[in-house]
């Protein structure tokens, strides 16, 4: 008797759902995209209990008729790809036909469409048809989802409290809305709005809602591209960073992503401006040609695969600390108590957030969009002053005293900056220490020879190490079939394990992973500068301290230590005025 046997259609789908729908939050992401393949300019997303009792998407997109909706949710249907070709071109959110009759295998499924000709319903509980036929309904899509495996009790038991499937879904929500800001979103949750967007276009709006007026006010416009990529978006001055990735949103050509290594990419081009445990804000799209990325790796569709990854890595890195190093403004200290005015516009956003009037929805948008006006106008510094600004956006300081031993006080155009003394110190001679080591090429014999023990690949490809390994001033020569030997090392390593680190260093080679020696000696550097500086509680002549001032303003990254902190902070001449009431 056989044993192998084809598994029937229903049991077929409840498999690919466990890919595909893995929780609340990948139906919504599955049916947003569907909703935006249908060229919808508006999407009502309503959950309860963080959608594990009720999901509702709703669309004005153009619909389908009864043939069609009957054929959505059969496996494999889709109307995105015909022929093999269409794989490598894909231009849909859409195109495996897995979404919706995997969503239909595992919960109570109503769909209502209509494509201006015809309205219909199609209702299937636990992939069997309920009730298939006409029906009255506004153009568009409404699919209502619940139950959700009510019959396949092992699934629903991990998912996790309403609450936090519920943040899953906000996420998703706001990365659409990030990802295609000409569309406008809507999340109700438990009966409460807890996300809007306009539609208008204006991705800065978006960035508000999210983060609020500071981090307006810090952004970044990223507009860069080369022959094959193109960035845009815009990523957040250093001095605002979050505990995790989780603000970093990648999307390419439109599409929510989760790429490592562009986020190092991005996390990297931080690093001379934020310490190691913290992350950037960023909203980053990247536009190529569909030929150059293959979106056809999991069902779930959030991992990608490029043809030319390397290259936008290095683009990334180049353009993001160009920007930085152009744009950067100080380190301001946030006052706790706000404008009156600004406090009491602030409440009235707040106050009709939760107010469904359409009315009060207008007035909303609008303040929103003053507010916002307000932040891109490019007013921050006084004409005289421009040119300081555009050199390096170094402020103009003049030493006035010092406090408790610790902070330089120095007056400047915008106000009262506090520089960190030791922090200060800390990037002039981390800089000066870099500077050193990149020109030393200086070498010194060892008294014996370091063997490293590797395998036979490494071997065969000994002068692809050496071209490698040239940065770092190293050679290796043959030394066995799986072993390789050196005889001399550059003056920089002198006193670092060296057998540690030219092992690390093959490893890198294997990984083809692209490195310099400052980037591997970072952390040793910025030790070694942080015992040449002046110290805490060290009382300063005003010489000292002038110079102290003078030597950071011609670094080439004056605004942070090498650990990210910052080494001066701004008190702005408005605060200091409305406190003394003036």
């Amino acid at each position: 008797m056989a044993k192998i046997k084809l598994l029937n259609e229903q049991l077929t789908n409840m498999i690919a759902a466990g890919e595909v729908v893995e929780r609340p939050s990948g139906i919504v992401k599955e049916l947003i995209e569907n909703s935006l393949d249908a060229g919808s300019k508006n999407i009502l997303v309503k959950v309860v209990d963080g959608g594990i009792k009720y999901i509702q998407v709703v669309d004005d997109g153009e619909g389908m008729d009864k043939e069609d909706a009957v054929m959505a949710f059969e496996r494999h249907a889709t109307s995105k790809i015909f022929k093999p070709n269409d794989l490598w071109e894909i231009d849909s959110f859409g195109f495996r036909g897995e979404a919706l009759p995997s969503i239909a295998s595992v919960s109570h499924v109503v769909m209502l469409t209509n494509n201006k000709n015809e309205g219909s319903k199609v209702e299937i509980n636990y992939g069997e048809k309920v009730y298939v036929g006409p029906y009255g309904c506004n153009e568009g899509c409404d699919i209502t989802i619940t139950e959700l495996f009510y019959k396949t009790p092992a699934r629903l038991k991990h998912l996790k409290s309403p609450a936090y499937e519920n943040s899953l879904i906000n996420d998703i929500v706001v990365k659409f809305a990030l990802s295609n800001p000409n569309v406008s979103f809507t999340f109700i949750s438990d009966e409460k709005e807890a996300f809007k967007s306009s539609g208008n276009g204006d991705l800065l709006e978006i960035i508000f809602k999210l983060y609020g007026r500071d981090i307006v006010k810090s952004a970044i416009k990223i507009d860069e591209e080369d022959f094959d990529y193109k960035l845009s978006g815009y990523m957040i001055q250093p001095q605002h960073t979050r505990a995790n990735r989780n603000a970093i949103s990648i999307f390419m050509n439109s599409r929510m992503v989760r790429p490592y290594k562009i986020q190092k990419a991005i996390i990297d081009s931080y690093s001379d401006y934020i310490p190691n445990d913290r992350f950037p804000i960023v909203v980053l799209n990247i536009e190529m040609d569909r030929k150059l990325i293959d979106v056809n790796v999991h069902p779930s569709k959030w991992e990608v695969r490029l043809s030319k990854q390397a290259q936008l890595e290095m683009l990334i890195r180049e353009r993001f600390a160009r920007l930085l190093s152009k744009d950067i403004k100080p380190f301001t200290i946030d006052i706790v108590n706000k404008p009156k005015e600004k406090v009491e516009t602030i409440s009235f956003i707040n106050e009709l957030v939760n107010n469904q009037s359409d009315n009060n929805e207008i007035v909303k948008e609008t303040l929103i969009k003053e507010e916002i006006k307000e932040f891109k106008k490019d007013d921050f510094y006084n004409e005289e002053y421009t040119s300081v600004v555009e050199e390096k956006n170094f402020p103009q300081m003049r030493v006035i005293g010092q406090f408790h031993g610790k902070f330089i006080l120095a007056e400047g155009y915008e106000g009262l900056y506090v520089i960190d003394q030791h922090a200060a110190q800390e990037r002039v001679h981390f800089e000066e220490i870099s500077d050193k080591l990149s020109k030393n090429v200086g070498y010194f014999e060892l008294l014996l020879p370091i063997m490293i023990n590797t395998t036979s690949d490494v071997v065969s490809r000994i002068n692809e190490l050496n071209d490698f390994s040239s940065n770092f001033n190293i050679e290796f020569e043959i030394f066995g079939n799986d072993s390789l030997i050196v005889h001399k090392l550059p003056l920089w390593l002198q006193n670092i394990e060296h057998k540690s680190f030219l092992n690390d260093l093959i490893d890198y080679f294997k990984e083809d992973k692209k490195i310099n020696k400052l980037d591997v000696l970072r952390h040793k550097i910025a030790t070694m500068a942080c015992h040449h500086s002046i110290r805490f509680n060290r009382i300063l002549s005003k010489e000292e301290m002038q110079q102290v001032v003078d030597e950071l303003k011609i670094c080439r990254q004056p605004f942070q230590c090498p650990h990210g902190r910052p080494t001066f902070v701004l008190i702005e001449d408005y605060y200091l005025e409305r406190e003394f009431l003036r």
